[in-house]
């Protein structure tokens, strides 16, 4: 699967359309951004079960504060719409796929299971 560009407008969508999503965040100045760029297109060809989808840091600016970018490339991984994955700097192609890897292979029961625990402990009591 080829990768897709996203928008502020198809983000939403496309987290709730795949059960597991990369997303590429990047910027066409950026030298690590344009080497990683063919390594990623690569291993989303090597995994057409999961969407991979890049978010161009300068155009989609409000996307990526809201998704804290601070540092790019940076890549984030999200399954069952849960980040799963959040991490600066450019992976090597064996790096990406133990990434796809580990995702695929979470227990996601535990997962969602631990996040409801993290969003209860963190509501305010009731008076």
């Amino acid at each position: 699967m080829a990768t897709t560009d996203l928008t502020a407008d198809t983000f939403q969508q496309a987290l709730e359309d795949n059960d597991i999503l990369l997303i590429d965040f990047w910027a066409d100045w950026c030298g690590p951004c344009k080497q990683f760029a063919p390594i990623y297109e690569q291993v989303s060809e090597e995994h057409p079960d999961a969407a991979f989808g890049k978010v161009d840091t300068e155009t989609e600016q409000e996307l990526a504060a809201a998704a804290n970018i601070t540092s790019i490339p940076t890549l984030m991984v999200f399954r069952e719409k849960v980040l799963v994955f959040s991490q600066p700097g450019a992976l090597n192609a064996e790096q990406l796929g133990g990434v796809v890897k580990a995702v695929k292979d979470l227990d996601m029961a535990e997962i969602h299971k631990q996040v409801e625990e993290q969003q209860s402990e963190g509501e305010a009591p009731q008076s």
